[in-house]
């Protein structure tokens, strides 16, 4: 059997890695600033991530939700803590997809509707529900139906009013920071507004973390740069450290009811550890903070080359735009300077979204290399 080849593989073969560097079988080293899609949050191979790790598999790695799982509730805690939302209620999942697929189901139990409103060059996922909801129609089967969504333009309060005017929107999904599309900010204003009209017309406000939550903007969540509470967020990526994990916070006006949502591999032993460890390194090193430190001088000193076009993000989560397709640009960081950088769906922009461990003197590295390609 081979495999079903879906992906573009890039021709480098890690087999370990540490901290914001990962390393071939030959021991070269690479400045790891994609971190897997924004999955590595704390590094590669945090020790005492590891450590936590063997010592849940020593005891039990895995049972069902039909059983008593106490690391649950404490990661329900420490989450709850940490970000802010102590008085929401946690579900526990596999992919920020199936986050974003149960959000809109909840949305959808809470208030009878169906229709949803999406924005243009949105990602939410690869499954049924989260397809019909991204703006890409080269991704969507014609199983994908998108009768009940409708895409508006980013930041665009005016058209998001009329939509809801209607009176049968279910819920508002939006990007705390749009990833995929190349690093596109909600404004302040737009989702404070936004905030205000779902009140208004009774429409469960999603915001998708995803790939922008858990610290990566230099916030907990990007989405409190506006000082906004979502009804539901969901979460995965950095949530985890590479282990399979997500989350949906959930406001306290829901109801939950026996079998409304459910899961096998969600919130397992092994899962809750490697999410507790998580949030204890981030708490113990400052992590948060740290993004955003090392986000601000990245782009500070970034805007100082001119052959940058735009600088975008928060934190730790850039985009790069130079006005010219960036795969040759990439590829020279890779195969030239041993830097990993990430791409996005528009072919013009670089994404960095390395670990939130990331240092200063890292970003030297980078900007030192990038300065030389460029040069050139």
């Amino acid at each position: 059997m081979n495999l079903f080849e879906v992906y573009s593989i890039l021709d480098i073969e890690p087999v370990c890695g540490k901290g914001c560097f990962i390393y071939d079988g030959a021991g070269r080293e690479y400045l790891d600033l994609y971190g897997g899609h924004a999955v590595i949050s704390i590094g590669h191979c945090h020790p005492l991530y590891i450590e936590r790790l063997q010592e849940q598999l020593n005891k039990i790695g895995f049972y069902s939700n039909s059983v008593i799982i106490p690391q649950q509730q404490l990661l329900a805690q420490r989450l709850g803590s940490m970000s802010g939302y102590d008085d929401y209620r946690l579900f526990l999942c596999n992919s920020g997809a199936e986050a974003n697929e149960n959000a809109i189901k909840l949305a959808s139990f809470h208030n009878g509707r169906k229709k949803i409103l999406s924005f243009k060059s949105s990602f939410h996922g690869r499954t049924n529900g989260t397809l019909a909801v991204t703006d890409n129609p080269n991704i969507c089967a014609p199983v994908n139906s998108r009768e009940y969504v409708q895409f508006l333009p980013l930041n665009d309060s005016e058209a998001v009013h009329d939509a809801l005017c209607e009176g049968d929107i279910c819920a508002v999904i939006i990007e705390g920071i749009q990833g995929l599309a190349g690093i596109y900010c909600p404004e302040v204003p737009f989702l404070q507004a936004l905030r205000k009209m779902c009140d208004r017309h009774g429409t469960i406000l999603i915001l998708d973390e995803i790939q922008s939550g858990y610290g990566r903007s230099g916030k907990f969540f990007a989405h409190q740069y506006a000082d906004i509470r979502p009804d539901i967020i969901t979460t995965a990526k950095g949530m985890g450290n590479g282990f399979p994990m997500a989350g949906v916070l959930i406001h306290p006006r829901f109801e939950a009811r026996i079998g409304m949502l459910g899961t096998t591999f969600g919130g397992n032993h092994l899962a809750c550890a490697a999410a507790i460890a998580v949030l204890d390194v981030m708490q113990q090193e400052k992590l948060t903070e740290n993004a955003l430190h090392v986000g601000n001088y990245l782009k500070e000193k970034l805007a100082s080359i001119p052959q940058i076009r735009e600088i975008r993000g928060q934190g730790l989560m850039i985009g790069l735009d130079f006005g010219q397709p960036v795969a040759p640009l990439r590829n020279r960081l890779i195969k030239e300077h041993r830097i990993l950088t990430g791409t996005s769906s528009d072919k013009n922009v670089i994404r960095l979204l390395p670990a939130l461990c990331l240092e200063q003197k890292h970003a030297d590295l980078f900007l030192q290399n990038l300065k030389t390609v460029l040069s050139d």
